[in-house]
């Protein structure tokens, strides 16, 4: 546990924990939450701060801001990892913050990173303080709490959302660990040029930890030209060699790019599908992921408006499997480009799912008699298949009025095709035989 009353400023801290902000003035980023006039910013003015959790990527100033709001209400602060803490760390909090309420009449914020990561009994551990008003609760995550968080913790939290840091406001992050000669780079006498700047503030990818980390590698590694140290694009270059953009495999990020996938290819939109592709691809997502949501793409939302579309899905994961990456992905695209610009339809998921529905709660329904088959003597004798009407002796091979439900879904009909792609020509096949 982390008595974290005072914000580390040693000439050895890296970087990004130097120029930690600590006042709302310089803190960066999430005017949606701390503009003029929001709850959160009205409430840290006050002095009257509230169990919370901070929801939102890495580097974006959760832990920040968590300590300038303790501090802003001369809160005692207590830090906690939830991938180091547990039960009995939390205990150890609540009896410090009692002692301190006695002795100098603070209250105390128990601030938990990764939040997430806690069991559903240390959560539980949690309650009763929140509701005595021992602790207020500060927690940190980048998870959807939604998912992550029990119910009765999350009721008793209010739920901030934190957005990724937009470019201009990292590249005026980047000025001030420049020109800053107490906590940043100052003192040193760097020749960084603008458009360097902004491709590091691009590279960071909305994370303010990344960028001055970055900042801070590469003003190590700068060259010395004319008798200065300068940071140029070979020194960038270098620095961010194997960088690859925020995908968190299994996290919220890696379904919300997989979301924004399926969804453009569902929406005919091949030039923002090719874009999910490629990021999902850049962050590190396995190509045999994608491969398997392309083919489900291709039978949910295409169906049988196109069925060369599940074909061309298969071949795309198998020419990946052969060839591997880079050349396999060349594969995969052209299926997902096709796949957007194919007429769609999802008659046949519609049909299904509805089909799985009455399987599941009609009960088991017997086969009717005339469907059954025959394969012994007794069997034929009690009647099986004796009815049967072998469609291909009929006209037009269609044995009009059979029935081939359970008698009691006689009337049941999933399948709807849609007016687009080969579909048109199924539902004037199947209305053509309904009408006989």
């Amino acid at each position: 546990m982390k008595n974290a009353t005072a914000f580390d400023n040693t000439a050895y801290a890296p970087l990004a924990a130097r120029m930690r902000p600590t006042t709302l003035d310089d803190f960066i980023g999430q005017q949606h939450l701390l503009g003029k006039g929001k709850s959160l910013r009205v409430a840290i003015e006050q002095g009257a701060p509230h169990s919370l959790v901070f929801w939102g990527p890495p580097g974006v100033g959760k832990t920040t801001l968590a300590k300038i709001i303790a501090a802003s209400a001369h809160c005692h602060f207590i830090e906690l990892s939830a991938v180091m803490a547990g039960v009995k760390e939390i205990r150890a909090a609540v009896a410090e913050a009692e002692d301190v309420k006695q002795s100098r009449n603070l209250n105390t914020v128990v601030f938990i990173d990764e939040i997430h990561r806690f069991s559903k009994s240390q959560q539980d551990s949690l309650l009763a303080p929140i509701e005595s008003g021992a602790i207020i609760l500060f927690g940190a995550t980048t998870e959807n709490p939604s998912f992550e968080l029990n119910n009765a913790l999350l009721s008793r939290l209010r739920v901030y959302v934190m957005r990724s840091i937009e470019t201009e406001d990292l590249q005026a992050l980047l000025h001030n660990a420049l020109t800053d000669k107490v906590r940043g780079l100052g003192s040193r006498d760097l020749q960084i040029e603008d458009d360097i700047l902004t491709m590091i503030a691009k590279a960071a990818d909305g994370d303010a930890r990344r960028c001055l980390n970055i900042l801070q590698i590469a003003a190590d590694l700068a060259e010395n030209l004319d008798g200065r140290e300068t940071v140029n694009r070979e020194v960038l270059d270098e620095v961010l060699l194997g960088h690859a953009n925020r995908f968190d495999k299994g996290g919220d990020i890696f379904y919300d790019q997989i979301s924004a996938l399926h969804k453009s290819v569902r929406g005919t939109d091949p030039d923002a599908a090719l874009y999910w592709f490629a990021r999902m691809l850049d962050g590190g997502c396995d190509p045999l992921y994608i491969a398997r949501r392309v083919i489900r793409m291709a039978s949910e939302d295409i169906g049988n408006a196109d069925p060369r579309g599940l074909e061309l899905a298969l071949n795309a994961a198998n020419a990946y499997e052969r060839l591997g990456s880079p050349e396999g992905e060349l594969s995969l695209a052209q299926a997902i480009v096709y796949l957007a610009c194919a007429p769609k339809s999802n008659a046949v998921y519609v049909a299904y799912k509805a089909a799985m529905a009455d399987a599941r709660n009609s009960g088991s329904l017997e086969v009717p008699i005339h469907l059954r088959n025959a394969p012994t003597k007794l069997m034929k004798e009690l009647g099986h298949g004796a009815e049967y009407r072998y469609a291909h002796d009929e006209k037009n091979a269609y044995a009009a009025g059979e029935n081939y439900f359970p008698e009691s879904l006689k009337t049941r009909q999933y399948y709807f095709p849609v007016e687009r792609g080969l579909e048109i020509k199924i539902k004037e096949k199947l209305d053509f035989l309904r009408k006989l």
